[in-house]
């Protein structure tokens, strides 16, 4: 399950894409059924999912994952199962599993240092005295 689905090129597996996508829909309308009756599933978004080449598991990538969160998803997981192997016509119903998207992770990351380097320059260019936003004309 280390593969990751990327659009460049080809797919290697044009099923396993194919299952990963209806499972991705089934899985993410089926918690969104479960958040109505679990708050701690309300701000669950399903990203992609990412199935072996046998189809007996998948991970489920979610955008955010709180530990409130994931307690609620292992106490649903065999629920969630149940909704895929109903809505699916798969040989077996792959055994899921969940975690935080790492690409969701690494942009959060990114977005900080961002805010970082912006925050710097307006305390660097606070200490001018001028307020002219650095115009050096005079008027």
């Amino acid at each position: 399950m280390a593969r990751r689905q990327d659009n460049r090129g080809v797919a290697p597996y044009a099923r396993s894409l194919r299952v990963n996508q209806v499972l991705r829909q089934v899985v993410a309308e089926e918690l969104e059924r479960l958040a109505d009756a679990d708050e701690r599933l309300r701000m669950v978004t399903v990203t992609s999912v990412d199935s072996t080449s046998d189809l007996r598991q998948a991970k489920v990538y979610l955008s955010s994952l709180s530990d409130d969160a994931a307690a609620a998803l292992d106490e649903r997981r065999v629920q969630v199962q149940k909704a895929v192997a109903r809505q699916t016509k798969l040989k077996r119903t792959p055994l899921l599993s969940f975690a935080q998207d790492p690409a969701v992770v690494a942009g959060s990351r990114v977005e900080d240092l961002i805010r970082r380097i912006h925050d710097g320059e307006d305390d660097a260019g606070d200490g001018d005295g001028g307020g002219g936003g650095g115009y050096g004309g005079t008027t």
